[in-house]
């Protein structure tokens, strides 16, 4: 296979998937159609990041049914290539908020249940100031550094922003406290990204694509974040919790409750911080259409509300408001 030849044909394809870190391209080759992917270099890491992703690919092969196969990885240039998963993406047809086919629900617990049976061992080294098993509390303010770090980085940029959307001066108050309170559980391998457009449908069956965020730590926060970032309505959240809850170790879910609730705060915290910088960006750039705008603007709302009632603020940030406040951040450089 010419590796080089695949990176270069997809660099200058037009037919390209993009997400905030990646680039993907499905190809045909001689042995079947892959996905070349390449990082965007201009990408803002909003995110807490520990391994590389092939790395975890590789790692993950004999423990997880459902992630795509490494085929060829370069760091010099960097790309990889991974097995094409045909299929639907999950968001193209269950949106946020809507139900999901039960096989999905049980697809997610499975593959959880899967990454909790993975000995740390078999993973790539962790940094040094990796907090190591069971340190929920320690794991929990590993998170939130990054959280105020993004925070921290913005605020001159993003000053009146944030105040016109009601951001407290220090928008971590609410869970800082709550770290120390955490239950010890052993760590495990988490996705830590397990949304609607990370899954593709096939067959019957769920894929789980993008692992570049991949974490060794509390398996509450992968249930917490999951449940942040898929919106599911209530009767469904209430099956995958009974069947997550019947699946993994109860060593792993021990205190579930009150923990889940400060790793969802902290999540809720972080969307309203990351997704105002972020989409204030793509607000501003001509090539976002004006349906595509009004899209974002709307969601960023929900979003803010759903921080301001962490914050104990009423949740009525309208989308007019929003819209207002991005004019108050930094203007946009010409294209």
């Amino acid at each position: 296979m010419n590796w080089q030849a695949l990176y270069d044909a997809a660099l200058n394809s037009t037919n390209s998937a993009a997400g905030y870190y990646n680039r993907n391209t499905g190809l045909d080759t001689r042995d079947g159609r892959v996905n070349v992917r390449i990082p965007l270099a201009a990408a803002d890491v909003m995110d807490v990041r520990v391994w590389q992703e092939e790395d975890v690919l590789a790692a993950l092969h004999p423990y997880v049914a459902h992630a795509p196969k490494l085929h060829h990885a370069s760091h010099a240039p960097r790309f990889q290539v991974q097995s094409f998963i045909e299929g639907d993406l999950l968001d193209a047809f269950s949106p946020r908020e809507s139900a999901v086919p039960n096989h999905v629900v049980d697809d997610a617990v499975a593959l959880m249940a899967q990454l909790a049976e993975i000995p740390q061992g078999e993973m790539p080294p962790l940094p040094d100031e990796w907090p190591g098993s069971g340190s929920s509390a320690a794991f929990g303010r590993h998170l939130a550094t990054l959280t105020e770090r993004i925070h921290a980085d913005y605020q001159e940029e993003y000053d009146e922003v944030f105040a016109h959307f009601g951001f407290p001066a220090d928008p971590l108050t609410p869970v800082r406290e709550r770290w120390a309170g955490l239950t010890p559980r052993p760590f495990a391998v988490l996705h830590a990204d397990l949304h609607r457009k990370n899954m593709i449908v096939t067959a019957g069956s769920t894929w789980f694509l993008d692992w570049e965020l991949a974490l060794w730590g509390d398996p509450v926060y992968e249930m917490a974040i999951h449940l942040h970032k898929m919106d599911y309505p209530q009767e469904q959240r209430e099956r995958l919790l009974r069947c997550w809850l019947q699946a993994l170790p109860s060593e792993s879910t021990t205190g579930w409750r009150h923990d889940m609730e400060t790793y969802l705060w902290h999540e809720r915290i972080k969307s309203a911080i990351v997704d105002t910088v972020r989409y204030s960006k793509q607000v501003a750039s001509p090539r976002t259409d004006p349906a595509t705008r009004n899209v974002l603007i709307s969601r960023l709302a929900k979003k803010i509300n759903v921080a301001r009632l962490v914050w104990g603020s009423v949740p009525d940030v309208t989308p007019a408001r929003v819209r207002s406040g991005l004019r108050k951040g930094p203007t946009p450089p010409c294209p």
